[in-house]
């Protein structure tokens, strides 16, 4: 793997290639800087909290500061400080036992169920009876509830993962989000997901062995509280097939009539499991910090410039692989063999995104005149711990939410191949989808749908912490065909989600476009230019299912 710190490069490049401050135009080798920085192997991964993510926060808050961007953050700084609360679990804890008329099962930890770390309590334990839910969502706008006639209280529910195939994509996602606020709400004392075939094809179960290491964390609110937790769901685990199998036992059904049904999408009835379980683990908690890093571009409008585009991306991943690195395989004469990459760069997700968002950024410096509407850019900490940063700015904003009228967010655009269209994820909800067909026309480029609709992506990264609290917004990525007859865009999507996306082989050493990254940036200006420059606020279309929810229509 390369390991090439990009300061002396970046320096250079300062000084080098002027741009025309009418027509801006964005460089390739800046964004390969600043990638080249980001995703370098003594960043470690940039994980949320870590010395190395502080590292990476102050090099874009210093870009920032470079570029001309004035700073957002607190006390007058480029750095909005987000606490945490943090949760590793003790590996040798968990337990869980199937407990019914014959005694106890004892199931294996990563063979059989997988467990995460509480950020509440240092133990947590829970012995209930076991009650099958479906899929436990509760959607009434969808016609859906399975907690509708089924007394959960006191009970730990057994959910399938995922949504009913009947479900629109993206509300679907929506609700299949809310699993555990729903249980919560029903009385629920514990929560066990079922692996199901479909969901084995997104993320097979034998995948948590590679992320057990990885801690849990949550946000701290002004009471002193971590956010979005259920103290009442003393615990939640997930079960590979063949366990999850063991759960029907004693029902009278069994789980591939279930997975037959879901396949159909036929109804799915709740069943008392007539078993019960015990769910036990042990926690290390501590408080730590960690930044979002916050700068903006003031507007040029008197009325307008007191409202706000915000560009976000996030800039953490998710480390290095069991908390160790740079070790080697080690022969049986005791010599140490090739070393065994165990750094989560991170180069596509989300490196890729934040060195476009500062070109990007430098385009709208560069131009004569700054756009009506003033610009946030923001680099988010804790996407991968479960949108967390963007949802703590989203609660705490630098700039009053009410005035923040949209959001565009760059999360792994994949920048390996000569991308000729573009994906943003949410655009049909709103307005933003006519802005960016527009803003793509004088680029040649078109903007294409979700090619992975059945993956909820639109609530998967840092936009939709924006969605909650009302404000339009879309998710950019590289779209599935290129320019190079030579390249399929759609194979080099699939290959990197099946064989790079999380994995140590997110690094330097992929086949980077760099022309092209120059193209998704100049996208980037071209769409945020065309919001910031419309007369019109963005708005929710008519009826739209995120607009009503989230309570800011037109």
């Amino acid at each position: 793997m390369k390991s090439i710190l990009a300061i002396a490069l970046f320096t250079s490049l300062l000084i080098a290639n002027p741009l025309s401050a009418k027509t801006p135009k964005a460089d390739p080798e800046r964004i390969r800087a600043h990638l080249t920085f980001l995703a370098d192997d003594y960043l470690l991964g940039r994980e949320t909290g870590s010395a190395s993510y502080e590292i990476a926060a102050r090099y874009v808050a210093s870009e920032m500061q470079q570029i001309g961007l004035k700073p957002m953050g607190d006390g007058g700084s480029y750095l909005q400080s987000v606490p945490f609360k943090q949760a590793t679990l003790d590996q040798t804890s968990p337990v869980f036992e199937i407990i019914g008329p014959k005694g106890k099962e004892a199931l294996t930890f990563l063979d059989d169920f997988a467990i995460g770390a509480s950020v509440l309590e240092a133990e947590s334990k829970v012995t209930a009876p076991l009650v099958f839910i479906g899929y436990g969502i509760e959607a009434e706008p969808l016609g859906h509830n399975d907690y509708a006639n089924v007394d959960v209280q006191g009970k730990i529910v057994v959910v399938l993962s995922g949504k009913p195939a009947s479900f629109p994509t993206e509300e679907g996602a929506h609700f299949n989000s809310e699993k555990r606020a729903a249980a919560s709400r029903h009385g629920a004392v514990g929560m066990i997901s079922l692996s199901s075939p479909e969901s084995e094809k997104r993320f097979p179960f034998a995948r948590n062995r590679e992320y057990v290491h990885i801690p849990t964390m949550r946000w701290v609110t002004k009471a002193g509280t971590p956010a979005k937790t259920y103290p009442n769901l003393q615990n939640r685990a997930g079960v590979s097939i063949e366990a999850g199998k063991k759960l029907f036992a004693n029902s009278g059904e069994n789980l591939d009539s279930i997975f037959e049904k879901m396949a159909k999408g036929e109804p799915i009835n709740a069943i008392d499991l007539k078993l019960s379980a015990h769910l036990a683990k042990k926690s290390i908690i501590s408080d730590i910090t960690s930044p979002n890093v916050v700068g903006y571009l003031p507007g040029s409008d008197k009325k307008l410039a007191a409202e706000y585009v915000v560009f976000s991306g996030h800039l953490d991943h998710i480390g290095v692989a069991n908390g160790h690195h740079d070790h080697g395989d080690i022969d049986e004469s005791g010599e140490t063999g090739e070393k065994m990459d165990t750094i989560f760069n991170g180069a596509m997700d989300n490196a890729s995104g934040i060195a476009i968002m500062l070109e990007t950024a430098r385009l709208f410096v560069q131009q004569r005149k700054a756009p009506k509407r003033s610009i946030i850019f923001l680099a988010v900490t804790g996407e991968e711990k479960g949108l967390l940063g963007s949802d703590y700015f989203a609660h705490n904003p630098t700039a009053p939410i009410e005035n923040i009228v949209a959001n565009i967010n760059l999360d792994m655009p994949l920048l390996t191949f000569d991308f000729k269209n573009v994906v943003a994820f949410g655009a049909q909800h709103s307005s933003l989808k006519q802005t960016t067909e527009r803003a793509l026309k004088p680029l040649k480029l078109s903007l294409i749908d979700d090619p992975w609709p059945s993956q909820g992506i639109f609530t998967r990264s840092d936009h939709y912490m924006f969605v909650k609290q009302g404000v339009p917004s879309i998710f950019l990525a590289t779209g599935q065909d290129s320019f190079n007859k030579e390249e399929d865009g759609a194979a080099a999507w699939a290959d990197f989600l099946k064989h790079q996306y999380h994995q140590a082989g997110d690094d330097l050493d992929l086949p980077i476009n760099y022309t092209a990254a120059a193209r998704f940036a100049q996208v980037n200006y071209q769409i945020g230019l065309t919001v910031a420059n419309d007369r019109r606020r963005p708005s929710w279309n008519k009826g739209n299912f995120f607009g009503q929810l989230f309570g800011k229509t037109e």
